[in-house]
């Protein structure tokens, strides 16, 4: 398969942009310095401190130490040199590591793995743990940058009050978690706090990232020829992400359009050694041994569970001395041994997750074209024991799977720079029905507003309405592309003109079954509020009334909320009609707020 050309880049001045992925359990940085006229390359940073001489290491391990006064001692392969553990130890050290899960949502998906996530640092937010290592990751981008390009410092210096960000995130994130991740940016002084600085931060799904980077490095011929549907498996270290696209037919540049709903697990690999961590907590529970789980566990993650690959086999895990023995626990010579049937149960929930949200995934009724290819990426994929079973289980169904041959660990960094170059996708596919609760007007000859009439209000105009009716914007599993703009008539009526001076709009997520959601007071708790956006109203025409039968005057506005939704993030604005003209103004998001520091 060939990959898609790039063009030249077409600006006046030298841009640098960095992609950095934050993983759950190991990071990575990528970028491409743009010179006018020159094609754009995609590099990745492959040496990192306390890294210096281990080759082509593209990751780092998300880790954080900080001292007894919060001050920050040791990130990324620095806390996992050799002696770490102990200085660590004496000087009461505190690690924060797959910190990135605190960021979940606390719904759907996120909802219930509190108790498995490893606590924050005392008095440490996520936001600041968040922003210390991105933080590091900008350090480590700029000591590569200037040590392997010619002039590499006054390159630097030419770009680094200008760089454009990509953040990569998993696909269950949505507007709460990037409004966080943007806090952190600007804690960790990466952009400044205001619209110019947040206009040099972009995010992107680890899904459609991963995307990018297949079609750049091993996207079945099928998919870039025929059309066919291809699911991308991101398989990292805390998540699993499951999204589905197809080659747009059409001359000039490749398009591709999302074409079934993304998904997002927690099952990535960290969930294995959560498996395994409880397994051997119980068995080992009246061995001496037990005080070593710690230990026994991280031996079994850069061991036994990389090179599994037999269910059939004994499994062993070297964690001691040849002085280390108990032979009633399967302890000898420093090794414990594991039934291989019970170390497959550790991955099975991951394995079991991937296949039936793939086979999910392929139905008609949730695709809207037919998926013919499974391609894996991520590290987790790298597992062959994960990658075979993945295989063996989909293949009945007639899907081809593979993996891209190289370096599926950094598929998400990588695809993130691409994304930012390429664009490819210009079709998304809503993951819930999204809407806004309106006043209707009242009708007393149907059942659902008599039922409701102590919803019913009297506005200033006489009108009487019913509160908390569903009007549906945006279905469910419905394809948006970028420019599609959703509009929707809005008035708003009122005594004192002071009432306009900001108006603000409410936009909700219906995530339950109900295929037409009408009514607040139905299926309660499946609404959830998804942002609120506020806007200036004082240059709206303001329209004086006067009330029913020579009553009170009062205050009309009328304008269209706007909203695209096809984006990586969502828009919004507030039009309106002077003279026959259109009037626009940016409203300002804000995202319920889901963060709790557990």
């Amino acid at each position: 398969m060939t990959a898609p050309t790039r063009s030249p880049y077409q600006g006046l001045q030298r841009k640098l942009v960095l992609a950095f992925d934050i993983g759950t359990t190991y990071s990575g940085i990528s970028f491409s310095i743009l010179d006018p006229g020159i094609v754009p390359e995609i590099t990745p940073v492959t040496r990192f401190p306390a890294q210096e001489y281990v080759s082509g290491t593209s990751k780092i391990p998300t880790l954080v130490y900080y001292d007894r006064t919060g001050k920050v001692r040791a990130v990324g392969a620095e806390a996992m040199r050799e002696g770490i553990y102990e200085v660590a130890e004496e000087e009461k050290w505190v690690k924060a590591e797959w910190f990135k899960l605190h960021l979940r949502s606390k719904v759907g998906a996120g909802r219930g793995v509190t108790s498995e996530i490893p606590p924050l640092p005392l008095n440490k937010t996520v936001n600041e743990v968040f922003a210390d290592f991105l933080r590091y990751l900008l350090e480590c981008a700029s000591a590569y940058i200037q040590s392997t390009n010619a002039n590499g410092a006054d390159l630097w210096a030419s770009v680094e009050n200008q760089i454009d960000f990509v953040l990569s995130h998993p696909n269950g994130w949505e507007g709460a978690q990037q409004s966080e991740m943007r806090t952190a940016a600007v804690m960790a002084g990466l952009i400044p706090d205001n619209p110019a600085g947040h206009a040099r931060l972009t995010f992107v799904t680890e899904g459609e990232a991963s995307l990018h980077f297949s079609i750049q490095n091993g996207l079945p011929s099928g998919a870039m020829k025929n059309g066919d549907g291809v699911v991308i498996v991101d398989a990292g270290g805390g998540t699993i992400d499951i999204s589905a696209y197809s080659k747009t037919m059409g001359a000039g540049k490749d398009t591709f359009e999302e074409i079934a709903a993304p998904q997002c697990h927690f099952h990535g690999s960290v969930f294995v050694s959560i498996h395994a961590r409880l397994y051997l907590e119980q068995y080992l529970a009246r061995s001496k041994f037990i005080d070593d789980l710690e230990h026994i566990v991280r031996q079994f993650d850069k061991t036994t569970k990389l090179r599994f690959m037999d269910s059939t086999e004994m499994q062993y895990v070297q964690f001691g001395s040849a002085r280390d023995n108990d032979q009633q626990y399967n302890i000898r010579f420093g090794q414990l041994k594991l039934q291989g049937a019970d170390v497959a149960a550790f991955f099975e929930p991951s394995i079991e997750c991937i296949t039936k949200a793939v086979l999910s995934m392929a139905q008609k009724k949730s695709s809207h074209k037919p998926i013919c290819h499974v391609v894996l990426v991520g590290g987790f994929s790298e597992n062959d024991w994960l990658f075979e079973k993945v295989h063996s289980a989909l293949t009945p169904a007639g899907l081809n799977i593979l993996r891209p041959g190289r370096h599926v660990n950094k598929s998400v960094t990588d695809g993130a720079i691409s994304y930012y170059l390429d664009h490819f996708v210009s079709t998304r596919v809503s993951k819930f029905t999204y809407g806004e609760f309106i006043y209707i007007l009242f009708d007393p000859t149907l059942d659902d507003h008599q039922i409701r009439e102590n919803n019913v209000v009297t506005l200033p105009s006489g009108e009487k309405r019913v509160r908390d009716s569903f009007d549906v914007i945006l279905p469910k599993n419905t394809q948006v592309s970028e420019v599609t703009e959703f509009r929707r008539a809005r008035f708003c009526e009122a005594e004192s003109r002071e009432d306009f001076k900001s108006l603000s709009v409410s936009v909700w997520c219906y995530r339950g079954t109900i295929l037409e959601p009408k009514w607040a007071d139905v299926d309660t708790k499946n609404y959830a509020e998804f942002c609120k956006f506020e806007f200036d109203a004082s240059d709206l025409p303001l329209q004086l009334r006067t009330g029913p039968g020579g009553g009170r005057n009062y205050y009309r506005v009328d304008y269209e909320s706007v909203l695209l939704f096809g984006l990586t993030e969502l828009k919004a604005f507030i039009a309106w009609k002077e003279n026959g003209i259109e009037k626009r103004s940016v409203a300002k998001i804000f995202y319920h707020a889901e963060i709790t520091n557990e």
